[in-house]
């Protein structure tokens, strides 16, 4: 009678490990979704940023293009809040799983970098050449509504090209280096990113497998 009962006792803690492994997945499951669902909104964020940018360089409006950096900044921001959060919850012991919030911290870094990029890459645009780069009219001597003396006739007609040419290489070299860089931070981004649908894939196969003999174990019995 008493080995029946301990047997008993083994077959309902069996039971009830497999209920928290399953309930477990689930939560982690959960989880990872909703950092595929963050890094979407990401990419959109981007994808109006970019938009934006290309019309402020038809159009100059500073204000609508200002406006848009803040509400994107505000979207961005809150994407990392909710990736701390879930980085606090996978090392957490209720989960244990330090190897995915080590995973989206990752991401995390590459996201910072791929951002402030970005913004690198804009501010540069916007300034464009410095060869080509509009001359201030400020200290000219103005003759008339129409006429002024420009201070600048003498040293444009006497300007050293080659430091031109060198100011224009240094600048194409920051901006390429800058675009490498970010297509660098998207390559890695979209590894870690296989790696999570990789996980989502082996947790729901696992969940799959348990009820699979949970379900042959009710028929035995």
């Amino acid at each position: 009678m008493e080995i029946c009962d301990q047997a008993e006792g083994k077959g309902q803690e069996d039971e009830t490990m497999k209920i928290d492994n399953s309930l477990r997945s689930s939560q982690l499951i959960d989880l990872l979704r909703r950092f595929l669902g963050i890094q979407k909104t990401r990419a959109e964020a981007y994808t109006k940023l970019h938009r934006g940018f290309s019309e402020y360089m038809v159009s100059g409006a500073d204000s609508v293009y200002s406006q848009l950096c803040a509400e994107i900044t505000v979207e961005f921001n809150d994407c990392s809040k909710q990736v701390l959060e879930m980085e606090s919850l996978f090392s957490h012991p209720d989960l244990c799983r330090g190897d995915l919030a080590d995973l989206l911290k990752a991401v995390q870094e590459q996201e910072k970098q791929k951002l402030h990029l970005t913004a690198q890459i804009q501010v540069l645009k916007k300034a464009g050449h410095p060869s080509e780069r509009l001359v201030s009219h400020e200290n000219c001597c103005f003759r008339g509504p129409n006429e002024h003396e420009c201070v600048h006739i003498h040293q444009i007609n006497e300007a050293d090209g080659v430091k031109d040419a060198e100011a224009d290489a240094k600048y194409d070299n920051a901006l390429k280096e800058a675009i490498k860089g970010v297509q660098d931070a998207v390559t890695i981004i979209n590894e870690h990113l296989e790696e999570v649908r990789y996980e989502i894939e082996a947790l729901e196969t696992e969940q799959f497998e348990e009820l699979i003999e949970k379900s042959e174990s009710v028929q035995i019995s």
